[in-house]
């Protein structure tokens, strides 16, 4: 295999373990193990990252550049992003089969989530007595499913939703173990507040060389690199920004050497843009209705300014009216602008390309690439 090859493979092998850090495709393992070594020492040198592989997935353990940021909520297979219902949910499934033998069902587990959520100190009012209540549960079963904490073994859980039936799961803790990515276990979590738990929970060792601080910098722009879809000037911190003026060159040079990614540089910042368009979690631009109004809402940003969140459930009523025949059905009848512009909303924030004040939706200056010029007709 020629050079050229083996850096193809790595790369390939790395830009698998970004796209689903709980990686269980065996084509793709295969390449992670043979370049084990070399992706570890990449991960480690440059983003602090650590990797765990065993026989049947491979684990990456990122961490998240701002734990507050909440532009990029799980989601059930359908895309309906989680709500707090949900996540609480699923840390009380996640707590229950720590402790459940090696096979559980669907039920037995609803039963433990059940006595679980009834604790008078956790104040989460959860009982199963409604479809929508055990349809989060079964969302949360198929999360589970998804990322190989369970392996269904008989039974469907449309039946359990309709109390016809129940399903048997395998319990696989190897994949259960990895799934905490926190640099310190959360049983040495101090803290009171939800912030500050999550804020210890994340929390890195405090560099007291030079050299070290200058580690810690570059592994902290690195993985902002990686995972944010533009790096603003404005969002960093001092020491952040002179080291990333500085190191600049050296530091987007390597992430698109080791994961084919592309850097574009501006006034305002930095993003790594994937010719591929394989890593990401949210496109833009997208078809179909949701995909159309997002476009539209970038362009009147991008041209206009901040705008009200009136004048802008206004202009989606205006084109929702004006695209009734291309977009899908009910996008006219009263109150279906505001589950479009959500949607849009949700898409422009979650690519930092506007962000939500209040009652006012501002862009940020990386939506100047959506806007439309005036036309210009040429002389024949």
């Amino acid at each position: 295999m020629t050079p050229e090859e083996e850096q193809a493979q790595r790369r390939t092998a790395l830009r698998a373990l970004l796209a689903a850090p709980l990686l269980r495709d065996p084509d793709k393992l295969v390449l992670v193990r043979r370049h084990l070594s070399e992706l570890r020492d990449w991960l480690t040198r440059e983003t602090g990252w650590r990797l765990a592989v065993d026989s049947e997935s491979a684990r990456l353990f990122k961490t998240a550049p701002d734990p507050a940021d909440a532009t990029h909520p799980a989601r059930g297979r359908a895309g309906e992003p989680y709500g707090r219902r949900r996540y609480v949910v699923l840390c009380l499934a996640l707590a229950m089969l720590e402790r459940a033998d090696a096979q559980t069902t669907l039920g037995g587990l609803a039963e433990e989530v059940l006595n679980a959520a009834a604790e008078p100190e956790l104040d989460f009012a959860f009982t199963l007595d409604s479809r929508q209540e055990r349809a989060d549960l079964v969302a949360v079963v198929r999360t589970l499913i998804d990322w190989g904490v369970l392996r269904k073994v008989a039974g469907d859980e449309d039946a359990y939703l309709s109390a016809t039936g129940d399903v048997l799961y395998d319990v696989r803790r190897p994949v259960l173990a990895a799934l905490l990515t926190g640099t310190r276990g959360p049983s040495t979590i101090t803290a009171e507040s939800f912030g500050e738990r999550i804020a210890e929970l994340a929390a890195e060792p405090v560099a007291d060389t030079d050299d070290l601080r200058n580690q810690a910098l570059r592994r902290r722009l690195t993985r902002r690199l990686l995972e944010d879809p533009v790096v603003y000037y404005t969002d960093l911190d001092e020491a952040e920004r002179a080291y990333l003026t500085s190191q600049r060159h050296a530091i987007t040079r390597r992430i698109e050497e080791a994961t084919g990614l592309v850097a574009e540089v501006r006034a305002e910042g930095i993003a790594m843009a994937d010719p591929d368009d394989e890593l990401t979690d949210v496109r833009m631009p997208e078809q179909r209705t949701d995909g159309h109004v997002t476009l539209l809402v970038a362009e009147l940003l991008a041209a206009r300014g901040a705008q009200s969140m009136e004048e802008l459930r206004s202009f989606v009523r205006q084109a929702a009216r004006e695209h009734t025949s291309f977009w899908r059905k009910g996008v006219t009848e009263p109150g279906a602008e505001d589950g479009l512009l959500a949607t849009a909303l949700g898409k422009l924030t979650a690519l930092r390309l506007a962000e939500v004040r209040h009652d006012t939706v501002a862009g940020l200056p990386a939506i100047a690439r959506y806007a439309l010029d005036a036309p210009v007709v040429k002389g024949t």
